[in-house]
């Protein structure tokens, strides 16, 4: 696994070696304790979590769980493509307020390490998109939360990959109301 590590310190890049024929590939997807040497995180991962988008153009998020429950997630894309992102919001963050982002496909078989203390959300650039993600605390309702994907003041340019159209974008109803960071109280601090 190559593991390299973003803009924003704590958020990986992970890319598992495939080993291919003329059958297709095989890869190891996750192995804990290359994980762990690799970023240092040994917190075990207890839940995983799939969501499938029928539609190109849905956002999910961003999202966060807040403590005493808050969660890393490790995200990958199996079918279809997603633009996938972090906003670092950890009080006193160097990074606090930015972002990066990934482009997860099932063909690059990209990984992104998103730390408890990260919103995250991701852009469907395809119809007929699983994305699934691997949990570092186990979800409860009551730290459940979000924020306004669209926020002008993060300025996510969640097209800056081709294939996601924000005019036509496609969201739950939790997430059209999220607010904006600036009306938020923010659990992390």
């Amino acid at each position: 696994m190559q593991f390299k590590a973003l803009d924003i310190p704590d958020v990986y890049l992970i890319t598992p070696r495939q080993f291919g024929d003329d059958r297709g590939y095989f890869m190891e997807s996750f192995r804990a304790n290359v994980f762990a040497d690799a970023t240092g995180v040994t917190t075990p991962f207890v839940q995983d979590n799939q969501s499938y988008s029928s539609q190109a153009n849905t956002v999910r998020g961003l999202h966060y769980q807040s403590p005493p429950h808050a969660q890393g997630k490790l995200v990958r894309c199996p079918q279809g493509a997603v633009m996938d992102v972090a906003v670092d919001i950890r009080t006193g963050s160097k990074t606090f307020g930015q972002w990066v982002g990934a482009l997860l496909t099932a063909d690059n078989c990209h990984q992104l390490f998103v730390p408890a203390g990260f919103l995250h959300g991701f852009a469907t650039l395809t119809p007929e998109t699983y994305v699934h993600y691997k949990c570092t605390d186990y979800y409860a309702a009551e730290c459940d939360g979000n924020v306004a994907w669209n926020d002008p003041d993060l300025a996510i340019d969640w097209g800056r990959v081709h294939g996601f159209d924000a005019s036509q974008v496609v969201l739950s109803t939790k997430d059209a109301r999220a607010p904006l960071m600036k009306d938020w109280n923010n659990p992390f601090t």
